[in-house]
């Protein structure tokens, strides 16, 4: 099973285009987060069963609505927030 996600502005320079994510860590998904914010469609692939290894980087963790932690590394979260 693969985790994807299509993210789109569906304003920019680059609306339209599609770029396929596979890319994990650092330097990739900031590179497809600049090409979202751009207009890029950014379809995400993740490891199967674990997903990115950035999902667990963490603590620090995403607070819920209640102020808890959510489980949500917020390095994960910042680095693939398109």
């Amino acid at each position: 099973l693969l985790r994807t996600r299509s993210f789109s502005t569906g304003r920019g320079p680059l609306a339209g285009v599609r770029v396929l994510d596979m890319t994990r860590v650092l330097a990739g998904p900031c590179c497809t987060q600049i090409l979202g914010d751009l207009g890029a469609e950014v379809l995400k692939i993740e490891r199967p069963g674990s997903g990115d290894d950035t999902r667990a980087f963490a603590p620090p963790y995403l607070p819920m609505a209640s102020g808890e932690p959510s489980g949500i590394s917020a390095y994960f979260a910042a680095q693939n927030r398109n």
